[in-house]
């Protein structure tokens, strides 16, 4: 729980040094210790048996919104740490450097660095915490209450979609996801309309039924509206991949990459979350959120390569890799959101290209876009988040990679430009809607986190970037 304001009652206090601050005169004892070094902590009792924890800014000119995440991160894993239920946060510091804005972002990055990690142990604990901001001037506590909220929104938004990427497949079967997200939207202004595989044979959803007809476990469609300016005629689509199980199909993927395909579902997870966040702040936009559910196992019924199967849209698909089968769902994900819901922009987001995390690693979102100003609007955005995101180049050349001598398309390229050609595929399906890619292969989860505001595994990166963009 986070509260805006002083709490004279706690035993605990967390102050901010930059390096050469007044560090010396506060405490003289341990600045021979502590220097304010960037992440640099010290815990100390003084003699009325109050607790301290100092946390090192480094150069104070020089905090970006990324570090300022990390440096609240830190604080609240001190207090977490040191097992205190009352703590006193000092963010007066930053509001010299940021102003009162960066207030959500310190309530965002204290909630996630308390947040407890998904377990099944029998004995896990959870521990919970007070935290009070203290340091805001009093003219400025009524828009801080209104950012804390903010804050509190995207904390959850985040928390929400990393428990869910890292819930074991066996846990969150295609219709378990479905549930999930029916349960997450139930308290907002959001139309939920789920798709069970029966309605899908009916409606011709022929590229997910392909791919996840054959589980026992059979594939599902959730449809979620959110209409928060009804006298705009502009809907943006959002289109998430839902893989629950990711197996690679005939084209097994190896043991070692079999290890967190569960996973594969990070980017429905993640437009469920940014509508939820966007309703719950009454955003003034308009939003369908489409997210195609299927688990991709290797069963009797699979697919195989060389055939060749009719997308939603009407157009046939040449299948040369069965673990290309993100794009498939994707395809009849974004046709439904354009014939369907005559969205007039439309963003598609997925762990797509194990090539898209080789070239960008787990700290860059790699980006296709057909639409310059979609894109420089997202970019904007991420200059408030501290979320960096590369924009790739497509040409005619790429296009044509994806020629079939069969069909009206195929589901791979060559063997190289692979992150690009599988974000064209996509396109192919928006119908000349301006559209935008996102592949997070790379940043929807770490296996060694790279920031103090991440957790080992699932990361809700681009979260953030997406709610700003939206909300404007």
């Amino acid at each position: 729980m986070i509260t805006i304001g002083n709490e004279s009652s706690a035993n605990c206090i967390v102050r901010f040094y930059g390096e050469g601050s007044s560090l010396v005169e506060d405490f003289p004892k341990v600045s021979a210790v502590f220097q304010g070094k960037y992440l640099q902590s010290r815990v100390l009792t003084d003699a009325d048996g109050k607790i301290w924890v100092l946390i090192g800014m480094g150069k104070p000119e020089e905090v970006t919104i990324l570090q300022l995440k990390e440096l609240l991160a830190k604080a609240a894993k001190e207090v977490k740490c040191c097992e205190i239920a009352e703590a006193v946060i000092d963010i007066s510091e930053f509001l010299k450097i940021c102003g009162i804005q960066c207030v959500e972002k310190c309530v965002e990055s204290i909630r996630l660095g308390l947040a407890e990690g998904l377990t099944y142990k029998k004995d896990a604990k959870a521990g919970e915490h007070k935290i009070f901001l203290a340091g805001i001037p009093e003219d400025q506590l009524a828009q801080a209450q209104e950012l804390q909220r903010e804050g509190e929104i995207l904390g959850d938004a985040v928390t929400f979609t990393r428990n869910l990427v890292n819930m074991p497949g066996n846990k969150l079967r295609p219709m378990d996801l479905a549930k999930e997200i029916e349960e997450h939207v139930k308290d907002c202004e959001i139309e939920y309309v789920l798709y069970n595989y029966e309605k899908l044979q009916e409606m011709g959803m022929g590229a997910l039924n392909a791919v996840g007809g054959s589980s026992e476990f059979p594939p599902c469609m959730c449809v979620l509206r959110y209409k928060g300016d009804p006298q705009s005629k502009e809907i943006t689509g959002l289109v998430g991949k839902g893989v629950t199980s990711d197996t690679g199909g005939y084209c097994l993927k190896s043991r070692d990459s079999l290890i967190g395909m569960h996973g594969d579902m990070a980017g429905g997870a993640v437009t469920a979350s940014v509508i939820r966040a966007l309703s719950k702040s009454h955003a003034r936009v308009n939003v369908t959120c489409i997210i195609p559910i299927c688990e991709n196992r290797l069963t009797a019924g699979s697919l195989l390569p060389g055939d060749v199967i009719t997308s939603y849209s009407g157009q046939t698909i040449e299948i040369l890799n069965t673990d290309a089968e993100g794009r498939l769902i994707l395809a009849d994900g974004v046709s439904y959101a354009v014939m369907e819901e005559k969205v007039t922009r439309v963003l598609d987001i997925a762990t797509l290209t194990g090539a898209m995390a080789n070239a960008l690693g787990n700290h860059v979102t790699g980006v296709i876009s057909d639409s310059d100003r979609i894109w420089s609007e997202l970019e904007a955005a991420s200059a408030g988040t501290g979320e960096y995101f590369c924009r790739l180049p497509f040409y005619r050349e790429n296009e044509k990679m994806l020629d079939s001598e069969i069909a009206d398309i195929k589901n791979m390229g060559e063997s190289f430009c692979g992150a690009i050609t599988a974000g064209l595929f996509i396109r192919h399906f928006a119908n000349q809607v301006p559209w935008i890619h996102l592949d997070i292969a790379g940043t929807a989860h770490v296996g060694r986190p790279l920031y103090e505001f991440q957790a080992k595994g699932a990361t809700g990166a681009t979260i953030d970037t997406i709610y700003r963009w939206l909300r404007g």
